[in-house]
Parts: structure tokens; C-alpha cells; sequence
């Protein structure tokens, strides 16, 4: 069973199991909401098992603090969003939630022994001098992570249960041997055939089509052809004026601001360091010795099998333990700490480099507050067109009315897609809002002033709307009658490869039927299915030899102009000799497929059975966002193209 455990620990799909392990403080995880009446609403609901928005914030803070630790640098919650974690972690600890609420009313429920077992083996809970677990010490700790016994024990049985299921199945899953011995028998199987093409030349060319031919062709690829419903609208664009980014900013507001934003303007001291994380305080005092002798990082990492992570210019709020923290920025350059017991382990820290910080001066800061001021005063220039604007539309001028006297621009777009494109496909260039407000009108529809972000608005009004429809024959006739010839064409080779083919099955030699048709017979003996066969030869002549029995005929296509007429000669069965070892060395990989496979489909059957489901605008208010996700787009000014 051990070294079953030990294969499964070390198979690829091991990490999604351990997730819950590895995102999580080892002594912090998800609990059992027993008060989920009395507190706020759920992110995640499984059956008994359900997440608060306050577990999954800070879940996620230790999410984003394992990222900045890998990334080397600062990652904020926008950034997580943006590359969508959030909702991935969303999803992933709904499943979780599920199969294991599930698995617990299965039977599925590790013996008490077994967390005292685990809870006695944490570092944190030993006495450092006695050696001996501390049951003060155990408290103090929870009582540090405002974390309690039972959900402690909740959270080391909850890695019991996935650990030991994943176990189970991994030692009991074993794929039988044909499965590995079908695929060898495929990969040396070789087959001998020969087969001719059929080209243009021997099945003739069809005669240019005629109006009725053409316009049928337009009806059977109707779908294919009509063209999208089209809108044309003008669009009225209050962007902030170039005058206003350089106008002149007084001496008394350029103090005002300096003032107000002096405390943020500075830069703070940053420092390069690297740390190792131990697991235990014994080896992190033998890392910290072997630091101070003047040993290197990576050499002390190697030889106690860890991996020294190192952080550059780091101000002292982008490190995410604030033990580590504060170890750091108490060290001069080239100083070793002592073990600083950090969220996980024992880590020790070198600072290699100190870039002392710099107070912000009225001289430095200077451009930067007044193109801060200049753009203020633009939006707000802007905004007042807006107000403006929307003064005299409720007077009852319209939109273009109201536009000149405001003295907003005017754009009329060329006809558009709803996605945003122009009828030759290319792209317009404009905000994805104004194609979205476009399609919410009808013709002669005039929009409310919409907010495109970075201080600019647009209003719209539909001119014209043009209904999908099919093109006229004059307007389409050359490439659809190049497209008709090629259909035609090709119906005419392929009915002259079948009409041949017919006189091979009926028995004829297939190289006399080759001499008939003036076509050039090709012999090839021992024809195996690999890339570099499939690309020689294609992909239709491949399956034509492997897809028939000996003796049998087929018509493949050879290429777009040419259709093959083949016969299997013969069909050599792999050498057992050279295929049986491939069976055996398949077997493991195929078991392994078979086994993820089988867990992803427990998982996935666990948590539908406890009807695990989640709230992602809960999910957004515990990060501090929106309810709704808004999609951005840049505040680009629509222009005709």
C-alpha cells in the first residue's frame, strides 16, 4: 500500500488531488460553516460542507501570496482576476467541497488516531529546546491563526479522505494487457499495396455553369453565404481636449496636491535577499551556520534537497510573510537571520543588497502632479460637455443638434457586424460599448450618453440598419463560379475513380486497369503507420492501406486534385519479439491515463452529488470587487476605416 501511495504522490495529475494541501496553511483550510443561518452568504454551498466569503478571501490572500513568492514580485487581487484564478479556484474548491462532503456520508472518515497521529508531527507545535510537542505551544499557535482544534483536526482529515481515495484507486486501477498489446500490433503492423491516381485529365473538366446552376449553388449554401445583418450609425464622441492637457497649472494647486499626496509619492527601501524553507528549526540553524560561513545560497540548497528563493528590490509590503518581513528589514547587506518560524516552516534569509529609500520632494514630483492636474481638469472639461449635452437633449434637441451646440464631434461608422466588423471582415476600429449599444436600438434609435472609461463618452444613433440577406448572382459570380468548377470537377474524378475501382473488385488486375486509365502504378511493400509514412505518402493514402483487409480495394483522396485507387496486397502482423516489449512499456502510461480519468470522474460524480454549486458575485464582494464582472476595453476613439 506504501509504495502504491508513493506511485500515486509522484503521478502527474497528483496535484489537482492536492490542491486543498497545497494552497492552504498547513494548519487553515476550508471548514464546515456550522452557523450558515446566522452569517453572511456562501460562496460555495455542498451539502454540509459550505465556504463564507471571508474563508475564500483569505484563502485566496494565501493563493496570491504563494504567487508573489513564485513570481518574485508583488501580485494584487486585479491581477489574479485578469488572469481569471479566481474563478478557476472558485470552481476547483466547489468540487472539492463536494466530493468530500460526499465521501464523508460514503464511509469515507479517517480514525481519530490517525490526525492526533499528524497534529504531533507539525513543527510548530514542538517545544524549540525540549524537542517535545507542546500542547501550550499548540494552542498558542492555533490561537495566532485564529484558527480552532476543530477546525484543525476538520482540515487534516478532509487531506486524509483525497490522499487515501486517490491511493485507492491508483493501487487497485491495472489496465489489462491487450490494451498495450493492440496499440504495439498497430504501431509495427506493415502492410504491402498499390494504387494509381486519378487525375483531372482522365475524368474531364466540366463546362462553365450556367445562371441556374449558380443561383441553385447559391440556394444549397445559403447558410454559407448570406451576409450578416449590417447597422450603420453615427456616433457622438466627448473626448477630452489636447488644449486642456497642456494648459497652465498654478504654483497654489501644484503645493495643494503635493501636500495631500506627499506620504505616497516617495520611494520606499527595497531590498534584495534570498531565503530557504526549512521544515523543521534543527535545519535551519545548520542552513543559517553554513550561510555565515560564507558558503553560497544554491550550495546550501542542494545539500539539505531545497530550492533557495530569491527576491529582488522588494519593498517590505510585496513580502507576504510578515515574519520574513520583518527578519529582512531588521538585517544589514550581507547578514544572515537567525530560523524565523514563517507561515510554513522555518525559512532563513541573506540580504544581498539595500537600496535605501528616498522622500519625496516638490522638485521630483513636480511634472508628475501636473499632468496629474491637467488630466483632471480635461475629464472634467469633458464631463461638463456631457452635462451639457444631455441639458439640451431633455429640451428636446436631438442628437446631432445637441452635439453641435455642445460642441462635441460627430462620426458616422461604416457599416458594421454586431461583433464589431466591417462587411469584409476586418475589424472596426472602436470600443466593443458602441457595437453593444448599436444592436440594443432600432433604426433612428438615439443611445444615453455612455461612459468608455479614461474621462471619454459616446452617444449613438442608428442611421440605418440592412437585414441579413443573400448576395445577387452578379455580385458573387466569379468566385462562385470558381468554387461550383471545383465541386464539379471533383464529383467528375471521384466518379471516375469509383467506375475504376468497380473493375479491380470485379477482379480485373488492378495494374491493367492503371494501363487503361494512362496512370502510373506505385508498388510499395511494407508500409508501416508512423508521422513520417502519413506525410510522405498523406493522410488518405494511410488510411485507405489501413483501413481495408487483404485483398481489398479502396478510393482515397490524394491530394485536392487527384483521388487514389488502391488494393491491399498484403497485411504483416507485428513481430511479437519487437511488439511485445512496446505492450509492457505502454501499459503504465495507458493505466495512468485510465486512473485520471477514473479520479476526475469521482470527483466531478461527488460533487454533483452533494449538488455542489457556487456564487461567483459573492466570490467578486469577498475580493472587494463588483457583483458583476465588466468587461474593459480600451478608450480608443472610433474612427472610420
Amino acid at each position: 500500500m506504501i509504495s502504491s501511495f508513493r506511485e500515486f504522490s509522484r503521478s502527474k495529475w497528483a496535484v489537482a488531488l492536492f490542491v486543498l494541501i497545497m494552497i492552504s496553511f498547513v494548519i487553515v483550510g476550508a471548514r464546515m460553516d456550522v452557523f450558515s443561518n446566522l452569517g453572511p452568504k456562501h460562496v460555495i454551498d455542498a451539502g454540509e460542507r459550505t465556504m463564507d466569503e471571508a474563508t475564500f478571501r483569505s484563502s485566496m490572500d494565501r493563493v496570491r501570496a504563494n504567487l508573489q513568492e513564485q513570481a518574485g514580485r508583488p501580485v494584487t487581487i486585479e491581477d489574479m482576476v485578469a488572469e481569471n484564478i479566481h474563478t478557476r479556484f472558485l470552481e476547483s474548491q466547489t468540487q472539492q467541497l463536494g466530493f468530500l462532503n460526499w465521501a464523508w456520508k460514503a464511509g469515507v472518515r479517517p480514525g481519530q488516531a490517525l490526525i492526533i497521529k499528524q497534529i504531533r508531527q507539525i513543527p510548530a507545535f514542538f517545544n524549540s529546546v525540549t524537542g517535545q510537542f507542546d500542547q501550550e505551544q499548540y494552542q498558542q499557535a492555533l490561537a495566532q491563526q485564529n484558527v480552532t482544534a476543530a477546525q484543525l483536526e476538520q482540515d487534516l482529515r478532509d487531506q486524509y479522505v483525497i490522499e487515501h481515495f486517490g491511493a485507492a484507486v491508483f493501487a487497485g486501477a491495472r489496465v489489462p494487457r491487450v490494451y498495450g498489446a493492440l496499440l504495439a500490433g498497430q504501431a509495427f503492423e506493415s502492410r504491402d499495396g498499390r494504387w494509381f491516381e486519378v487525375t483531372q485529365a482522365m475524368a474531364g473538366t466540366a463546362p462553365q455553369p450556367t445562371d441556374a446552376q449558380l443561383t441553385a449553388f447559391i440556394n444549397e449554401n445559403a447558410a454559407r453565404l448570406r451576409s450578416p445583418e449590417l447597422r450603420i450609425a453615427s456616433v457622438v464622441l466627448f473626448t477630452p481636449d489636447e488644449a486642456a492637457r497642456t494648459a497652465p497649472i498654478s504654483e497654489q494647486r501644484i503645493q495643494e496636491r503635493f501636500e495631500f499626496k506627499k506620504a505616497t509619492l516617495g520611494q520606499p527601501e527595497r531590498r534584495t535577499f534570498v531565503t530557504l524553507t526549512a521544515p523543521n528549526r534543527e535545519i535551519a540553524a545548520r542552513i543559517a551556520a553554513a550561510l555565515r560561513a560564507g558558503q553560497t545560497p544554491e550550495n546550501v540548497g542542494r545539500a539539505n534537497s531545497l530550492q533557495p528563493a530569491t527576491f529582488t528590490d522588494q519593498p517590505r509590503s510585496a513580502v507576504g510573510d510578515q515574519a520574513v518581513a520583518a527578519a529582512v528589514f531588521g538585517l544589514q547587506n550581507n547578514q544572515v537571520s537567525d530560523p524565523i518560524q514563517a507561515g510554513v516552516g522555518f525559512a532563513v534569509a541573506k540580504v544581498t543588497g539595500i537600496q535605501p529609500g528616498q522622500e519625496a520632494t516638490l522638485d521630483n514630483a513636480r511634472q508628475g502632479l501636473i499632468q496629474e492636474l491637467r488630466e483632471e481638469d480635461a475629464k472634467g472639461a469633458t464631463y461638463g460637455k456631457v452635462e451639457a449635452y444631455e441639458k439640451a437633449r431633455s429640451e428636446g434637441r436631438n442628437l446631432a443638434d445637441a452635439a453641435r451646440q455642445v460642441g462635441a464631434r460627430i462620426v458616422q461608422l461604416p457599416p458594421f457586424t454586431q461583433d464589431g466588423k466591417l462587411p469584409n471582415g476586418q475589424a472596426l476600429n472602436a470600443p466593443p460599448q458602441i457595437f453593444e449599444t448599436a444592436w440594443g436600438l432600432s433604426k433612428g434609435g438615439e443611445s444615453d450618453v455612455v461612459d468608455a472609461g479614461q474621462g471619454q463618452y459616446f452617444a449613438v444613433r442608428v442611421d440605418d440598419v440592412r437585414p441579413a440577406a443573400l448576395p445577387t448572382l452578379n455580385e458573387v459570380r466569379a468566385p462562385l463560379t470558381t468554387e461550383w468548377l471545383r465541386r464539379e470537377n471533383l464529383k467528375r474524378i471521384t466518379a471516375r475513380a469509383n467506375e475504376l475501382a468497380g473493375r479491380v473488385r470485379a477482379g480485373e488486375d488492378i495494374a491493367a486497369v492503371a494501363r487503361s486509365a494512362n496512370a502510373t502504378l506505385t508498388v510499395r511493400t511494407g508500409v508501416v503507420r508512423n508521422p513520417e509514412t502519413t506525410q510522405a505518402l498523406g493522410q488518405g493514402l494511410i488510411q485507405g492501406l489501413f483501413g481495408q483487409g487483404k485483398g481489398q480495394v479502396f478510393v482515397q483522396p490524394a491530394s485536392e486534385t487527384a483521388v487514389a485507387v488502391g488494393r491491399v496486397d498484403e497485411v504483416r502482423a507485428a513481430s511479437p519479439a519487437i511488439a511485445g516489449p512496446l505492450a509492457e512499456q505502454v501499459r503504465p502510461r495507458i493505466t495512468s491515463e485510465l486512473v485520471q480519468a477514473m479520479v476526475e470522474g469521482s470527483l466531478t460524480a461527488g460533487a454533483a452529488s452533494s449538488k455542489a454549486k457556487n456564487d461567483p458575485a459573492a466570490a467578486r464582494r469577498a475580493l472587494g470587487l463588483s457583483d458583476q464582472a465588466t468587461p474593459t476595453s480600451p478608450a480608443t476613439t472610433p474612427a472610420a476605416k
